[in-house]
């Protein structure tokens, strides 16, 4: 057993009610080192889940890793001996087929034991192929039909403002599931809202079932559209682990009383050079004895 990262936190210079224990900043010399070790294993524990299958939304898992990194060892306020505290941040997973790569952070935060890694998508197993908050410590809601997620995260952010509660939550969505309606139902009504408790991150990888994204349904110019709404949205490079990491922060720190977006531009199969390369890897199936040729393609990686 590998010893779990240390979780940190950015400074959040507004949010004085917080709870600032343990608190570093983005400056902290070993954070990037620590985080980068978080999303090799998150990639690894994602690739050993999709070997047990021998299938799966493999490649999403491997472009979202930095992304998750970032989220679980250093953004998210939680406690990993008890997920469902009152006073955690909630982080949402719209796009359903991603759970694999939600196991594979929660492996890290401590949440789930590693082992279970071993029973992902069996018969009675905590680990179902799409992700299902009553199955799944950690899991804030149920995956299946996509564009659900940021409507469900204007409800939750609304309803913690309510309570008097300071807690952020975050919804992970996709850039296939701009093609829904409610998606921009959602950003329309956080808006309204000035939901300044909500960080939406969607991972834009140019890659659906059908094809790839932009040309199923263009949504570009993004930025602009967002802004449009009233959003204060940073667009990065998703597989930058500097760049995330300092997106996170500054979502986080806005002083804006408006909702927050983090555009990720992400590659699809991100650190194993031969899934990067596959034209169509949205859902895919992995030959035995290429399990282990991505293990050693991660491992390289991670020496380099």
């Amino acid at each position: 057993m590998h010893a779990r990262i240390q979780q940190t936190h950015p400074v959040e210079p507004e949010r004085d009610g917080r709870d600032k224990e343990n608190m570093v900043t983005t400056s902290d010399p070993g954070l990037h080192a620590r985080l980068a070790e978080c999303a090799y294993r998150i990639r690894r524990n994602a690739i050993r889940m999709g070997e047990v299958q021998g299938q799966g939304y493999i490649a999403q898992a491997l472009d979202i890793a930095d992304v998750l990194a970032v989220a679980y060892g250093h953004a998210l306020r939680l406690r990993a001996d008890d997920p469902e505290w009152d006073g955690r941040d909630r982080f949402l997973l719209s796009n359903g087929h991603y759970a694999i790569a939600l196991y594979a952070a929660l492996i890290e935060a401590g949440i789930l034991p590693e082992e279970e890694l071993e029973t992902y998508g069996s018969d009675d197993s905590r680990l179902p192929m799409s992700g299902m908050a009553s199955y799944t410590p950690g899991m804030e809601m149920s995956g299946g039909s996509l564009g659900q997620g940021l409507t469900i995260a204007v409800g939750r952010c609304l309803g913690l403002k309510r309570r008097g509660s300071d807690a952020f939550v975050y919804t992970l969505f996709s850039d296939g599931e701009l093609d829904e309606g409610a998606v921009w139902e959602g950003i329309m009504s956080a808006s309204h809202w000035k939901l300044d408790n909500l960080i939406g991150i969607v991972d834009v990888n140019n890659q659906q079932a059908d094809g790839p994204s932009t040309q199923v349904m263009a949504f570009e110019p993004l930025v602009d559209k967002l802004q449009a709404f009233g959003w204060f949205v940073q667009r990065i490079d998703g597989n930058d682990l500097a760049a995330v990491i300092a997106a996170f922060d500054a979502a986080r720190a806005h002083r804006g009383a408006c909702p927050r977006m983090i555009v990720c531009d992400t590659k699809m199969g991100s650190g194993v050079p031969f899934l990067e390369a596959r034209e169509k890897n949205h859902f895919i199936r992995v030959e035995a004895h290429e399990w282990q040729l991505a293990l050693q393609a991660l491992d390289a990686g991670r020496q380099a």
